[in-house]
């Protein structure tokens, strides 16, 4: 049977569910009930949801979790982060405790450039390109000020425009190399317009230009941003004497310290390790980015590319001991936004963004960071001392319980057995059959 339909997204969501219940479940009504149980009761929220995309049958919700404590540069902020893997969040929170009372915090904004480019293809000579280059050159700026001019007022706007000959990787290739500030939106539709405009006026003006009368040897291939920010960088770090890490589960603080560098060292030399090692850095991250509506694909998309950016992936974050001081810091591209897009739209957004004490992009570039460094810490911190399983699977539980759905009588005996055993999904599920068997 052929599920092929027409004219689909012309169908109301009814239509649209009703076809899913009815093509691909055994049981439609059931189906229809789980799909329309996520839907908002307030009808204009509802809408609101069903406008930010395409096709859209219902919601997906994800935990919206809070890690309070994070001292950040002196001021203490208290960190929504939207993720559902166990452990994450409670792993960030007693990071922010730890370090908050060892000087917190610091961080440091290394640029705040993004990056859009005009890719075309010119099968003229170099020389007669560069005579049109220093006459087109102000023509771009002329002809985007329609575009820039609210940027401006606000400071920001076009920074550089570039001409580059990339035809020592494609022949007869070129770009227009350009760099904004987009201040405290992330820019990605203002950038965009503005390419989308290079490369109007350099068609337009290619075609009046004396050089190339009579030719048409510029042929426009896209006009796109770059989300490889390699300028709009921020570094988060904590440092303390090496004897004030010390605390329950640290006894040996000097140990504890040579471990975690080593642990980082490996983690910079070694991709295998690497790729796990800075996951758990963007589990904190793009909670926090998704929490606050931002694009966490195109940080990733970043991130992973800096990881690379010396030819081998490595590690994002470092760490050292130099004259009894530990040091542990972490530097990430991030582009971020706290004004336009799904931060003034997305009610739980704008919840976020208030609990975070309504941030500027700068600011919330420091505090993802942050989280993304505290997170690495927790990580290692357990790998290197009782491993990573104890304190995962014991958040995990729930998880494990819900999947069986065990009683209140039931989760007191589990819990009451997993206190001297290891927890493992098949050592519970073992001991829940045996539990109902008897009872």
């Amino acid at each position: 049977m052929s599920n092929e339909v027409s004219g689909f997204s012309k169908w109301s969501k009814e239509e649209k569910i009703q076809w899913l219940s009815n093509t691909y479940f055994s049981n439609p009504e059931q189906a229809k009930q789980i799909i329309q149980q996520y839907w908002n009761a307030d009808q204009d929220l509802q809408n609101l949801h069903d406008e930010f995309i395409e096709n859209t049958i219902s919601n997906f919700y994800l935990p919206l979790g809070i890690a309070p404590n994070f001292l950040i540069d002196g001021t203490f902020f208290t960190v929504p982060m939207a993720i559902e893997e166990s452990s994450v969040v409670a792993a960030a929170a007693k990071s922010a405790k730890y370090w908050s009372k060892r000087g917190g915090f610091k961080t440091t904004i290394v640029g705040t450039e993004k990056i859009g480019q005009v890719h075309f293809m010119y099968h003229g000579s170099n020389k007669a390109l560069q005579e049109f280059w220093q006459f087109l050159l102000p023509k771009l700026h002329e002809t985007t000020q329609h575009i820039t001019q609210n940027m401006q007022k606000r400071g920001g706007g076009i920074l550089n425009i570039e001409l580059k000959n990339q035809n020592h990787k494609i022949p007869n290739y070129y770009q227009l190399h350009a760099t904004f500030d987009t201040k405290d939106s992330m820019g990605a539709n203002f950038i965009n317009s503005c390419l989308e405009q290079f490369a109007k006026t350099m068609l337009l003006e290619a075609e009046h230009f004396a050089l190339f009368e009579g030719k048409q040897p510029i042929q426009v291939i896209m006009s796109i941003l770059s989300n490889y920010v390699t300028n709009c960088v921020v570094r988060a770090e904590v440092s303390c004497p090496v004897e004030d890490l010390v605390e329950k589960g640290i006894e040996n603080p000097q140990e504890f310290a040579e471990k975690m560098v080593a642990a980082v060292k490996i983690a910079e030399v070694e991709p295998y390790r690497a790729v796990t090692h800075n996951k758990g850095i963007m589990n904190g991250i793009d909670a926090v980015v998704l929490a606050t509506g931002n694009d966490f694909r195109a940080v990733e998309a970043a991130a992973h590319a800096y990881a690379s950016k010396d030819g081998v992936y490595s590690s994002l974050s470092h760490a050292s001991i130099e004259n009894g001081i530990f040091r542990f810091w972490l530097e990430v591209p991030l582009a971020l936004g706290t004004v336009g897009g799904l931060t003034s739209l997305h009610p739980l957004v704008k919840i976020a963004l208030q609990i975070l004490q309504k941030p500027s992009a700068e600011q919330l570039m420091r505090i993802v960071a942050t989280v993304g460094l505290a997170q690495n810490f927790a990580a290692l911190r357990s790998l290197t001392t009782k491993g990573i399983q104890e304190g995962h699977m014991k958040m995990h539980l729930n998880n494990i319980l819900n999947q069986y759905h065990a009683s209140p009588e039931e989760r007191k005996a589990v819990q009451a057995y997993v206190q001297n055993s290891t927890i493992t999904h098949a050592s519970v599920a073992s001991f829940l059959e045996n539990l109902r068997k008897n009872s």
